[in-house]
């Protein structure tokens, strides 16, 4: 049985993500029983400046690769690197954010050291064995998964469902500089890496506030009163169903059952009526603004707050109030 937290830092844009964050506070958490020692795996290109902020939320840890051929994400070389790390100096637990990566890595990482993983966690528990806990049935249930074996226990965090970790300035971590030489052999070449268009919106599931848009908006261009409303509260824009199908957004937008799963603190549906297979995708968030014209809309039956109404009328308003309110400042 190996010992102490594990979690995998990787950065987006040059900046650790809130999910980075949240895996350490849960990380310390964690370990506290046991006096246990959080180290955190940072993985990229030109990640100094990375190492502070990771010192500051309590790491005691970095495994540190920095390498210019670790500046763009691969399966097979990112897989490689965490499992010889994990059979060299074995955690106890291994945590991955449930992002696109994460869930391709978990899985990749578990099987390499034989070990079990959970998806999509909530919350943790140790009471005994070790549990990781995720929602299922479209979060009607929550499921308790138990780990066995020796093995670590490996599991991948949903963003915006964990606290963050507690800032301790002057707190310094042991920095290990790792090797790092481009392995033989790989099967997939990177070829061409495309970044959002400049002024796009953010990641729909790391965002704290998403405000998407539904049928009811009608076509295409009244997605901006989305955008509007987005850009003012620094939130991310999301899209139902029917409006991905539309040709009204992109898939990567699209909340719901066959699109992404999203946990905000804030989740605004504008002109969505609520079918099951898209509260799948949002049900999970703290707190739901619904604005519907039709007052017999199922997403009312799950929103916090309904608004009954022409959104046509009712989001430029929202939208300037916000705007009149927060002034320079946002939600986010």
């Amino acid at each position: 049985m190996g010992k102490g937290i594990w979690i995998l830092a990787e950065p987006r844009d040059k900046a650790l993500p809130r999910v980075v964050f949240e895996m350490l506070g849960e990380a310390r958490r964690l370990a506290a029983p046991g006096g246990e020692e959080v180290t955190a795996v940072l993985l990229g290109h030109s990640l100094e400046p990375l190492v502070a902020e990771l010192e500051k939320y309590g790491t005691d840890r970095v495994f540190l690769y920095d390498h210019a051929d670790l500046a763009e994400y691969n399966l097979q070389v990112y897989s490689k690197i965490l499992a010889d790390l994990i059979v060299k100096d074995p955690p106890r637990v291994m945590l991955l954010p449930a992002n696109a990566h994460g869930r391709e890595l978990a899985p990749s990482v578990a099987i390499k050291v034989k070990s079990g993983m959970a998806s999509d966690c909530i919350r943790f528990s140790h009471e005994g064995a070790f549990h990781g806990i995720r929602p299922a049935y479209a979060g009607k249930v929550l499921v308790t998964l138990e780990y066995t074996g020796d093995g670590p226990s490996i599991a991948t965090v949903r963003p915006n469902q964990l606290a963050m970790g507690e800032l301790r300035e002057g707190h310094k971590a042991t920095i290990v500089k790792m090797e790092f030489e481009k392995p033989q052999g790989l099967r997939a070449k990177l070829l061409e890496v495309k970044k959002p268009e400049q002024g796009a919106t953010m990641e729909v599931t790391e965002a704290t506030i998403v405000v998407s848009g539904g049928r009811g908006l009608g076509a295409k261009e009244n997605f901006s009163l989305c955008e509007s409303l987005a850009s003012v509260l620094g939130a991310a824009v999301g899209a139902s169903r029917m409006a991905v199908d539309a040709g009204w957004r992109e898939h990567k937008y699209q909340v719901g059952q066959t699109g992404k799963v999203v946990t905000p603190n804030i989740y605004i549906a504008c002109g969505i009526s609520g079918a099951i297979q898209h509260q799948v995708g949002m049900n999970q968030s703290k707190c739901i603004v619904a604005i519907n014209k039709d007052p017999e809309a199922n997403i009312f039956k799950l929103a916090d707050y309904g608004i009954v109404g022409d959104i046509f009328t009712i989001l430029p308003l929202l939208t300037q109030e916000c705007r009149t309110m927060l002034g320079s400042e946002v939600l986010a």
